[in-house]
């Protein structure tokens, strides 16, 4: 298989503080992007002028689109519209590639070329620097991939095993690596969605897959910072995910088994999380409001289980 050319999307909205330290962590790559792509989306501070300085010292590898602010789906919908890689990866401006993150996956997909995406384990790190965790062991699919590569780097996840993937995955976008093809046959992120976008794209990404590349070491970082939408306002944030969770739900019908139950399982997950923030919040009225629907939705024990949990505060 010949070499995957890597095209690089940055969607911004008033990143002028950190989007330099994103693009810097990409060209200093070890295995060279075929490109790297800036969607600013409507930033009204120094975004364009910082980024405006880094084109300059990189005029043949680097790009930068503007556009009036539509969101982040948006923003990574026309950076990938415009790239001319075959193969690509997401960057948020608030976090950063580690050097190998394209070599990694690029040296996958070339002594695996059956690989439909890979994604890969990446640090949570605090403002400062320091390291809280990394995803794949916080997470149960994480925690199985890391048991079935039995110490390897790589590993692959079959259709098969794509129920807790689905349902808690543990790989970001930023580690996420798809072919421009697939991702144009998808959809691309779905728009109209505060939170959750990301998700939504995944589960429709993985109805599709059978065969995926997991690298089961970090390879790139992301920040947790008070500015973030759910620290900000957890409650709203919870009600957005609800909100888009019930599109994915709907559907969900269509897809493989495995893919369905594990939508599923985040929905229940969902409305569950929801009704304990509701409860924080001092409503418990609007609690069992976000859980009852899941009587419905999945009748059983488990549900019947979560909302006496609901009534007992």
């Amino acid at each position: 298989m010949s070499a995957p050319r890597f095209s690089v999307v940055i969607p911004v909205y008033n990143g002028a503080a950190f989007v330099g330290r994103a693009i810097e962590s990409v060209l200093a790559q070890t295995w060279s992007a075929h490109e790297i792509i800036v969607v600013d989306d409507g930033s009204t501070d120094a975004t364009a002028a910082v980024v405006a300085e880094h084109v300059a010292r990189h005029p043949g590898q680097l790009r930068y689109l503007h556009q009036a602010n539509a969101g982040v789906s948006a923003a990574r919908n026309a950076g990938a519209q415009a790239a001319t890689g075959n193969w690509l990866a997401f960057l948020d401006a608030d976090d950063w590639f580690y050097p190998d993150r394209l070599e990694t996956h690029a040296r996958f997909i070339i002594d695996d070329p059956a690989l439909d995406f890979l994604t890969a384990d990446y640090d949570y790190l605090r403002p400062d620097g320091s390291r809280i965790s990394g995803s794949m062991e916080l997470h149960e699919a994480g925690r199985a991939m890391l048991a079935k590569a039995a110490g390897n780097i790589r590993t692959v996840m079959t259709a098969a095993e794509l129920e807790p993937f689905v349902a808690d995955h543990f790989g970001d976008t930023h580690t996420l690596s798809v072919p421009h093809d697939t991702f144009l046959q998808v959809g691309g992120y779905p728009t109209g969605y505060r939170v959750c976008e990301d998700v939504f794209f995944l589960v429709r990404l993985c109805a599709r897959s059978h065969r995926i590349g997991v690298i089961c070491k970090p390879l790139a970082a992301y920040l947790i910072h008070d500015a973030s939408a759910t620290r900000r306002n957890p409650l709203q944030a919870q009600i957005d995910n609800v909100r888009t969770l019930e599109h994915i739900y709907a559907e969900s019908a269509q897809y493989p088994a495995p893919v369905r139950k594990g939508v599923q399982c985040r929905m229940a997950s969902g409305r569950l999380n929801l009704a304990y923030a509701q409860l924080r919040a001092g409503s418990k009225r609007a609690a069992l409001s976000a859980v009852l629907p899941l009587l419905h939705e999945q009748p059983g024990f488990a549900s019947i289980r979560a909302l006496v949990s609901v009534l007992r505060g």
